[in-house]
């Protein structure tokens, strides 16, 4: 199972860049919302989002009842452990609330989204924190799981390219804000 969820993490990663990428290009009106390429990348991201999801829940439920069975179980030592859980828990919440909030509606050929408001801006930005630290903790036994060599090197790349990308989408949440209240 670990062996899928390593496999599962890059395909992620392509398609939620794909996904950032699209999304933020809408949000800031450089691009029309709701095309058949935005639908299959962010029906695609989704599938393989929940799949890593479960196999991540079988494989945390597991690792605790095996600390719990021996009887020698750090769960208060290995805070990074916990931080990988509490952010991918938080991220298994925020992501339904990211979808209500970009499901929009097509009337004739127009795409329109739902109000967003401050409470939106918050949770998408919440969400966008929450996925930058599942992201930073989890690059490194990523790298372990695909037999990566130049850890050094590969980390701090990916790490930066997501990290502008994520604030480029923390961006264009704000712009999008932004455009809704000059409305």
């Amino acid at each position: 199972m670990r062996r899928l969820n390593a496999i599962l993490t890059p395909m992620i990663m392509i398609f939620f860049v794909i996904h950032m990428i699209m999304g933020a290009l809408v949000l800031a009106g450089m691009a029309d919302g709701g095309s058949a390429g935005f639908l299959w990348v962010t029906r695609m991201l989704l599938v393989t989002a929940c799949m890593h999801m479960v196999i991540s829940v079988i494989l945390t439920v597991q690792t605790v009842r095996a600390g719990i069975k021996s009887g020698v179980s750090y769960i208060r030592l290995n805070r990074l452990f916990w931080t990988r859980r509490i952010s991918g828990f938080a991220l298994i919440l925020f992501l339904p609330l990211h979808a209500v909030f970009f499901h929009g509606n097509v009337r004739g050929s127009v795409y329109r989204l739902n109000l967003f408001d401050g409470v939106q801006l918050c949770v998408s930005l919440l969400m966008v924190v929450s996925l930058l630290v599942h992201l930073s903790c989890n690059i490194r036994p990523l790298r372990i799981a695909l037999g990566i060599e130049d850890r050094r090197k590969i980390c701090m790349d990916v790490l930066l390219v997501i990290s502008v990308l994520l604030l480029l989408a923390g961006a264009a949440f704000v712009v999008y804000y932004i455009r809704w209240r000059t409305i």
